[in-house]
């Protein structure tokens, strides 16, 4: 795989990837077992080692496909033969219902697909109070400190009421578990394909990279 050195990330960023990989490919890591890691090439080797299954060489988008529709034609009584992957979300997670259908889908799959987030304008406004609750302290300290509270409650509260969701398909939704939860996602539990983590962890890397350039 393409090798990225991971010494200038910042640690919390390694915290973040680290706590991604356990989750998504099911294992878990213990204090000071990648100390030796500095590169993305040798913690792919070390995922590798450390999954214990058998690799096979399959493909987990199409396996993780079925298990969706099964659960779809299951949970909301769908003919699965008119479940695709560009079937669209609109009708069949609406707004109104949309928190309910989807912990049922959750609860057949066994695993959260955690597919909803705050309005984005609630959540500027309430970024936008927590930024001004700043420059506020310094003419009326208890002011600030009163908009920096309610700034925080805010964003809180957006976060516990999420009905918002982002993606329009049904194969949106796989991409989203392959990623996300690569094993469990898979028909066999107890197999994996080597290229298939490559490309994950490779996913994973690059996306801190350019939070990083």
């Amino acid at each position: 795989m393409t090798k990225y050195e991971l010494k200038n990330i910042d640690p919390e960023g390694i915290e973040d990837l680290l706590i991604k990989i356990e989750k998504s490919f099911d294992i878990r890591f213990i204090a000071d077992e990648l100390f030796y890691i500095t590169n993305s090439e040798q913690l792919y080797n070390h995922i590798i080692n450390k999954i214990q299954l058998d690799s096979v060489d399959d493909c987990t988008s199409q396996q993780a496909f079925y298990k969706l529709r099964n659960a779809i034609s299951s949970t909301f009584q769908i003919d699965s033969k008119i479940i695709s992957t560009n079937f669209s979300l609109i009708n069949l997670l609406p707004q109104h219902s949309r928190k309910s259908r989807i912990k049922k889908l959750e609860t057949h799959l066994g695993f959260e697909l955690n597919l909803l987030q705050p309005s984005l304008f609630v959540l500027i406004m309430f970024l936008i109070l927590f930024f001004i609750s700043f420059v506020v302290q310094f003419f009326n300290s208890q002011l600030g400190l009163f908009i920096l509270a309610f700034s925080i409650i805010g964003i809180l509260f957006a976060a516990r009421i999420s009905n918002e969701i982002e993606l329009i398909t049904i194969k949106q939704i796989v991409e989203k578990m392959t990623i996300e939860n690569y094993v469990k996602s898979r028909r066999n539990h107890k197999t994996f394909n080597k290229k298939e983590v490559e490309k994950i962890l490779t996913r994973f890397i690059e996306e801190l990279e350019e939070c990083y350039t």
